[in-house]
């Protein structure tokens, strides 16, 4: 398990004996999935030593990305100070990726023509970089007019271009090489105001000058109801035609707010073996159960019972478990996982006062005890030890020396030796 802090060790020692009395999804196609995942999510670590020597296999980390939208809040003085602290300790003990909730928006940045707040997003690159966190950009662009400041609705046409440029090359210059991927223009199939005024094509100008400076830079769609199956093949047509003008998408962002109470376990397996059609990783983007759908958006002063919470612990382990079984998706990001910073307070993972919910013991035995390899033997008279393992990254001890290696999914296996 990832380090915690002086400060949390009791809470999460609470957490795991709770999480192991947690009712067990006993259904076929659960046993279905954990076949899945045990054949797409982990490979084999082979350690050399010389016979009977001992030798333990303990997983730092998942390669796999269980991440959640940080609020700016926690990065402008805006939380207190107890409030931040105890917000990065728990981020850091449950989460291997971010993303930025607002920090980087345009709307955000700049609500004022020639005001821009770098700040808040120099803070979050600074946490993330210093604890080794890959961070979505979120998001260059977003085009649903309401979103677009007045002062951009206000620009004739080619101002607006030059603007937009401005703005492209700005990000892709000033972070270069610092976001693991972008959100490029979002939620692009509900509304692209940049389109409607400058034609289809300013999509493929704007990826083209962000990866003029930087060049590196993953671009991702990212849109919303297509998990529900609402709005699908809107985005699978969606995705085709960028790709036909020659838009270099890295990737596929799918959010996961659009659901009720519970959602449709079908619907999202069919969605995701759609999308994979197109050979690019998928990202559940932006997960909150419940979700927009549900009675607890429109009125955020409601809780859930008891009752209702261990069935929201339920649903979110089979969430979880479909999206980590299926080999398209390479990651999952809740939108928000405290009480205090969720724009949907009842689908945050703790309550106001960090207490874990039965949803966050759930999530917590199925990434870190579930689907987490540790491991403990000797080495065999051949001289070898052959761990089944998840893809991530690992503390291997050979009688009493350790070392550090990555188990990645691309190579399926790893060997482990000391001179």
């Amino acid at each position: 398990m990832p380090p915690v802090s002086r400060a949390l060790p009791r809470l999460f020692a609470f957490a795991a004996a709770a999480a192991a009395a947690l009712p067990a999804l006993a259904s076929p196609t659960t046993a279905e999935l954990d076949a899945s995942i045990r054949k797409n999510r982990m490979g084999t670590l082979i350690v050399l030593a010389p016979p009977g020597t001992p030798i333990k296999v303990a997983q730092t980390r998942h390669e796999f990305w269980f991440g959640a939208a940080l609020t700016s809040g926690a990065f402008n003085g805006r939380l207190s100070p107890a409030d931040t602290e105890r917000y990065r300790a728990v981020f850091l003990a449950n989460f291997n990726a971010a993303v930025t909730e607002n920090a980087l928006k345009w709307l955000d940045m700049e609500p004022q023509q020639g005001v821009v707040n770098y700040g808040t997003v120099a803070a979050i690159l600074d946490w993330t970089k210093r604890n080794h966190l890959p961070l979505r950009g979120h998001n260059v662009f977003w085009g649903v007019p309401k979103w677009v400041q007045p002062w951009v609705q206000s620009l004739d046409n080619d101002s607006l271009h030059r603007t937009l440029e401005a703005r492209a090359r700005d990000i892709g210059s000033r972070y270069r090489g610092m976001f693991a991927e972008y959100d490029l223009n979002n939620e692009m199939i509900h509304g692209n105001y940049y389109a409607d005024r400058l034609g289809p094509g300013i999509t493929l100008e704007m990826a083209r000058w962000l990866r003029e400076e930087d060049p590196d830079a993953r671009l991702f769609v990212n849109d919303y109801d297509i998990l529900t199956g609402k709005r699908l093949d809107d985005y699978v047509a969606h995705i085709r035609s960028l790709l036909a003008m020659g838009v270099p998408l890295a990737g596929i962002g799918v959010q996961g707010h659009l659901h009720a109470d519970t959602f449709d376990r079908e619907e999202l397996q069919h969605a995701l073996d759609v999308l994979a059609q197109f050979h690019l990783p998928i990202r559940i983007t932006e997960f909150n159960l419940p979700g927009q759908r549900s009675v607890y958006y429109e009125h955020r002063e409601l809780t859930l019972t008891e009752a209702q919470e261990e069935a929201r612990a339920r649903d979110l382990a089979d969430y979880y478990r479909i999206c980590f079984a299926h080999p398209a998706v390479a990651g999952i990001l809740m939108w928000g996982f405290w009480e205090g910073a969720d724009w949907i307070p009842a689908s945050a993972l703790y309550r106001r006062d960090w207490s874990p919910t039965p949803s966050a013991l759930a999530y917590r035995d199925l990434v870190f005890r579930q689907w987490w390899t540790n491991w403990e033997g000797q080495a065999g008279s051949d001289g070898r030890c052959v761990v089944p393992a998840f893809f991530g990254q690992y503390e291997v001890t050979i009688g009493g020396r350790t070392t550090t290696t990555s188990l990645r999914q691309q190579d399926g296996t790893t060997t482990v030796s000391l001179p």
